[in-house]
């Protein structure tokens, strides 16, 4: 392996990996990188969101299975290898004020315990790049949240020989990246593209959260890395769509015309959190300063 690049992006449910990154990572197979999708959880409390599947008792009862054969869809379709760490998904908790998370899911897990298959698995395939969520998991979902902890943690660790000694022989990796992919810059743009070309865009709700209280005091963050793969956002939704359960197909995912994507945002964009190697901001390749 030592001849070829790797790549790792930890996510924390099956379907997140299509959504974020996907077509960066479709890019990095297509051009001879190996790419490692780790999946924290099985997905086991996500809702039905798909209406056409809304309601179907075999699907509920067999939740955490067809989850699990939706994520070999999507990775046969990305060309990506796949490793579950095998914790119990959080749940998203709502109301006010906020219920407890459900006893033993992945969110309460302490995280050195969570992180220790997540250093293994880094040892073992010995990224040069890891890619994850930030501090706030990209949007607060407690899942997201606990991924960037164990993401932080296993990057740090895996190259101390003295930390997690049962985990295997050190690896440090070099890059670790947060996935930035629904910036305000990038919704806005499409939004405004949508409304020139065809009067209508599925961004109105985007929007109206933008101008909101909560969405004045959210601060954008810093993109410094901008990978060119418009030509692999086909395969990027393939990938979305054999995620069955998570996405309606009618839904605003796929309401933006391909040539608008590909002219007006032709990148998937990502934010540099550690390099151990130097490198020049901004960039247009997660490897870079590696090859």
């Amino acid at each position: 392996m030592e001849d070829k690049l790797r790549l790792m992006a930890v996510h924390a449910h099956p379907d997140d990996e299509s959504s974020k990154g996907a077509a960066t990572m479709a890019r990095y197979v297509a051009e001879g990188a190996e790419v490692l999708v780790v999946t924290c959880t099985g997905g086991e409390r996500g809702d039905v969101l798909n209406p056409r599947l809304k309601g179907d008792a075999e699907i509920e009862r067999n939740i955490h299975e067809v989850r699990k054969a939706e994520m070999d869809r999507a990775r046969e379709i990305l060309g990506v290898t796949q490793a579950w760490l095998g914790f119990v998904d959080s749940g998203l908790p709502e109301g006010d004020p906020l219920p407890p998370l459900p006893e033993g899911c992945f969110a309460l897990e302490k995280v050195e315990t969570a992180a220790e298959p997540l250093v293994k698995l880094m040892r073992e395939f010995r990224p040069h790049v890891v890619t994850t969520y930030d501090e706030n998991g990209g949007y607060p979902h407690p899942d997201h949240i606990q991924c960037h902890r164990i993401s932080v943690e296993a990057f740090d660790a895996a190259g101390d020989p003295d930390r997690y000694p049962e985990a295997g022989a050190p690896w440090q990796p070099l890059k670790l990246y947060y996935n930035q992919t629904f910036t305000k810059a990038r919704i806005l743009a499409l939004h405004a593209a949508m409304l020139e070309r065809t009067g209508s865009s599925p961004y109105e709700g985007w929007i109206q959260r933008f101008n909101s209280e909560d969405g004045q005091q959210r601060p954008e963050r810093e993109i410094t890395t901008r990978v060119p793969c418009g030509e692999y956002f086909e395969l990027r939704d393939q990938a979305l769509l054999a995620h069955a359960t998570q996405v309606d197909p009618d839904g605003p995912w796929f309401s933006v015309p391909m040539e608008i994507q590909r002219e007006v945002w032709p990148t998937e964009d990502f934010e540099l959190a550690r390099s151990l190697v130097d490198t020049t901001i901004p960039e247009d390749d997660l490897f870079a300063g590696v090859r």
